[in-house]
């Protein structure tokens, strides 16, 4: 009997599409999923990760579950709730349970509820401090499925939504839980663009990831939930590396070492070589010091020829969520590829290498492969680091 951890279903919305396979087809055909926008009337608009599919109504819930962060989690819960309900009437309640990263939580009806009361002297009466709490939306979904299992929210930073996959996993292995929700959610505020732009780090453009004319990032929004169980099925979460490089409050270590630690630490779990990897999905921010070091990082552990690309200029950084989006479009991949050769994620940026970075493959519009294992970085502020390995699983391997 192995231990594997399955990844059964997922659900997800954000700037590339309304699911995982949609985002897919956005990703491939190179499309530009990105919004301009103003933060005030006098700025010059700049790109986000907008989510611009409808989102499903919360006006029949109680005010402190209405929130856009919530409204995107129950987007990616109503595309994997029938398999969800179903285990919590099979398992019972108790035995399932939720756990999601986030960084930004409903701060975004706290903004508007504080602009209220700077404008009249009181918050309004729907003003609810609990929905901002980083908790949150772990609650909704248990409250919206009955589960009753452990819940609890995820706060890494950037890393937050990867981390929640591996939290999940570590409480199916423990036998405290037969099947969770997992993954991460964050919606659009001020708090992050704003927050973004005092350090300098948003770019007025699409994001450019490894390119010597990189400057900086887009910030997104956007969910996605796997529901894992011990349950037999096609892809599974092999391997993590997890690891905190404590270098600095906001900059990476440089050198990459925190981050080939959790890579050398995904494969090691997985029990397989940087060689058998077909794909990496990396963090690829488009920021100087993040794209420096994971190239170093990426190219000393699996050499120049890996398959590599970044997806956020699809999506924005979704911050929080940004782990498990990603996570979500490593799946898809990996489901067309059980199928037969498939295109892998190609990497946009505009051609131009950066003569100071190590080399990198990053892959061209239509290149054909069919990874079996594939990996996604997620990096946070503080060097709180995390990679995750998935892999297809054939009947023999059960």
């Amino acid at each position: 009997m192995n231990n594997y951890c399955y990844l059964n279903a997922v659900g997800t919305v954000s700037a590339a599409g309304a699911s995982a396979s949609e985002s897919l087809q956005t990703i491939l055909s190179g499309e530009d999923s990105l919004t301009l926008s103003a933060r005030t009337p006098e700025s010059e608009p700049i790109p986000l990760g907008v989510c611009r599919a409808a989102l499903p109504s919360l006006d029949g819930f109680d005010s402190r579950w209405q929130s856009r962060n919530n409204a995107l989690a129950l987007a990616a819960l109503e595309q994997i709730a029938a398999e969800a309900n179903a285990l919590v009437e099979r398992f019972g309640a108790d035995r399932v349970g939720v756990i999601i990263g986030t960084s930004t939580s409903g701060v975004l009806e706290t903004e508007r509820d504080m602009k209220t009361a700077h404008e009249t002297g009181q918050l309004p009466d729907c003003f609810d401090y609990r929905r901002q709490e980083m908790g949150q939306a772990a609650e909704f979904i248990a409250h919206c499925l009955g589960a009753k299992g452990p819940v609890y929210g995820v706060s890494t930073a950037c890393s937050s939504g990867a981390k929640a996959l591996a939290s999940a996993r570590r409480l199916l292995r423990a036998g405290v839980c037969d099947a969770l929700i997992a993954g991460g959610v964050d919606a659009l505020s001020e708090l992050t663009v704003g927050g973004f732009s005092a350090l300098e780090a948003v770019s007025q453009r699409r994001c450019n990831p490894f390119s010597a004319n990189r400057d900086g990032i887009n910030v997104g929004e956007g969910s996605a939930l796997f529901l894992l169980t011990r349950e037999p099925g096609s892809i599974a979460l092999l391997g993590v590396g997890e690891g905190s490089d404590a270098h600095h409050i906001s900059a990476p270590d440089p050198e990459g070492a925190g981050a080939a630690r959790v890579m050398a630490a995904a494969l090691k779990d997985a029990g397989l070589q940087p060689e058998q990897i077909g794909y990496i999905n990396l963090h690829g921010t488009a920021t100087p010091l993040n794209d420096q070091m994971e190239a170093r990082a990426v190219n000393g552990l699996f050499g120049p020829q890996a398959s590599v690309s970044s997806t956020k200029p699809y999506t924005g950084h979704a911050l929080g969520a940004a782990g498990a989006i990603e996570a979500a479009f490593c799946w898809q991949l990996l489901r067309e590829a059980s199928k037969a050769e498939t295109e892998l994620l190609p990497h946009c940026w505009d051609g131009e290498p950066d003569a100071e970075l190590p080399q990198v493959n990053l892959v061209k519009p239509g290149s054909l492969a069919r990874p079996k294992y594939v990996l996604s970085n997620s990096f946070a502020f503080g060097g709180n680091n995390i990679a995750l390995v998935l892999g297809r699983i054939d009947e023999a391997e059960v």
